[in-house]
């Protein structure tokens, strides 16, 4: 019986500590994105000439639109190329494409990534460029986007990452999805900047020195989450990354139940891929270099994503209290509720003050009804990891507007 006291404190003591550590790190960092933060004027503007690279594979839909949008910056037209990386596109968009003023780089893999397309068009367009602009295939960049990251690299910034926003939130999951997202930029990129942090990439609307993003490309190779495994390499060599709250660009969030669980799936498998790759390495350079910034990304590698995160502690939460409800004399149990309710309330408070209040409307509340199968979407993809990351999982976009 002693033994078994000792199991389940263990296991206790585990998820109060796993559990209880991630909601004080996203409060502290929630807490600290109230405060402003803006990049400083620079003392001089110089034009840096811009490839914009736009990947797609079976993008269709939207890649035209996107593409004569992409076009229309307030930016000098020959300080900017728009090149767009077709990976199986339709013969008639190819020529769609081709009456644009874009340089077209069809490209070809046995298996697809955002990672290949990247360094086979850098290969192709040449050297003859400042910096590089990725985007996705379905994001609209407000009309001075490249004029406030041209701004950050006056700054000194070689590393720089937009705000990415939502194109749309016409369904349930999009609002959340759209949530989600604008949480994540308050935690993991505005608070972040705030506390002398290096800013959280996405994906997508970030912005390199180009010869610097083309030789670490060249060493990039991830199939799924090459943003998190090149954020991480750039972090080891102690390169700063600068967030623009202000510079927007529009992302179309998922709309369906099964694009979120296949998107958070292929997600959940690069971060543990990356934690297992690099947990060792972080804590090297952070006892031994100073470099906390290496070690706190990891370490976000292995935190909850913020809806496993409330789910779990409200579960938590529940069970502990019938616990003390109906079986209140049960001595097998250590942590109490009023433990946990604390717990519960660093995690409501960070999204309480994460969540923009735009989205303070009867929509997010009709959306939140869908909270508890986001939540159990994510929980079961826990499950579905192997293999995950070895294969290219495309998300399909289809809205313009």
């Amino acid at each position: 019986m002693e033994i078994l006291h000792i199991i389940i404190y263990i296991f206790e003591l585990v998820l109060f500590i796993y559990l209880g550590f991630s909601a004080a790190y996203i409060f502290i960092f929630a807490l600290a994105s109230i405060f402003p933060y803006q990049q400083k004027a620079a003392k001089s503007t110089k034009k840096r000439k811009f490839a914009v690279l736009i990947p797609g594979y079976k993008e269709d839909a939207v890649i035209v639109d996107v593409a004569k949008d992409a076009l229309n910056q307030d930016y000098p037209k020959d300080q900017y190329d728009l090149v767009i990386i077709a990976d199986s596109f339709q013969a008639q968009t190819i020529e769609s494409l081709k009456e644009l003023p874009v340089k077209l780089v069809e490209v070809s893999f046995e298996v697809s990534t955002k990672s290949k397309a990247l360094n086979k068009a850098m290969q192709t367009i040449g050297d003859n460029y400042d910096v590089a602009l990725v985007l996705d295939a379905d994001n609209l960049m407000e009309k001075n986007f490249i004029q406030k990251v041209n701004q950050s690299f006056d700054n000194g910034y070689m590393v720089v990452q937009g705000h990415r926003a939502a194109k749309n939130l016409n369904t349930s999951f999009a609002i959340l999805d759209a949530i989600s997202e604008e949480v994540n930029n308050n935690i993991f990129r505005k608070g972040h900047r705030v506390l002398g942090f290096s800013s959280a990439l996405i994906g997508s609307g970030m912005a390199f020195d180009y010869s610097f993003f083309k030789e670490t490309m060249s060493k990039v190779n991830a199939i799924g989450g090459f943003d998190k495994e090149l954020e991480l390499k750039l972090l080891k060599n102690k390169k700063k990354i600068e967030y623009l709250d202000d510079a927007i660009v529009l992302d179309e969030k998922v709309q369906k139940s099964e694009v979120f669980a296949r998107q958070r799936k292929r997600w959940l498998s690069a971060q543990f891929i990356y934690f297992a790759r690099y947990f060792f390495p972080g804590l090297y350079h952070l006892l031994f270099k100073g470099n906390v910034d290496f070690f706190d990304k990891v370490y976000q590698m292995i935190s909850p994503p913020r809806i496993l995160l409330l789910g779990l502690v409200v579960i938590f939460n529940a069970f502990y209290l019938v616990i003390w409800y109906f079986f209140e004399s049960l001595s097998i149990l250590h942590f109490t509720i009023q433990e946990w309710m604390y717990v519960l309330i660093l995690v409501l408070l960070a999204f309480a003050i994460s969540i923009p209040q735009k989205f303070y409307t009867r929509r997010t509340l009709r959306a939140i009804l869908t909270l508890p199968r986001a939540f159990f979407l994510m929980f079961a993809s826990l499950f579905k990891l192997k293999g995950a990351n070895k294969k290219f999982i495309h998300t399909e976009h289809g809205v313009n507007n």
